[in-house]
């Protein structure tokens, strides 16, 4: 990564994170406890979840107060290496 790209984000800054999985049980509370992980102040009130039109797929956004690069990119490396994700965005 360039620095230019590093310099588009001003840290710290509230970071919408969306996590899209199929439907199931505990799918938002096991995203809500990876989120909390790296973002301790994160408030799982604040979650908006967004089911899709037949209900198979459910969205999570998670917005949370970013504090750098590094935090950002172990974030989205547990999200992403979790089996429960289909993407992240």
């Amino acid at each position: 990564m360039s620095a230019a790209e590093e310099s588009l984000l001003k840290f710290p800054t509230t970071f919408p994170i969306k996590v899209m999985g199929l439907t199931r049980e505990g799918f938002a509370q096991a995203m809500s406890e990876i989120v909390r992980r790296h973002a301790p102040d994160f408030d799982a009130a604040t979650t908006e979840m967004r089911s899709s039109r037949e209900g198979k797929y459910l969205s999570l956004t998670f917005t949370i107060n970013a504090t750098s690069r590094e935090q950002l990119d172990s974030l989205y490396r547990e999200l992403t290496g979790n089996p429960m994700v289909a993407m992240v965005l």
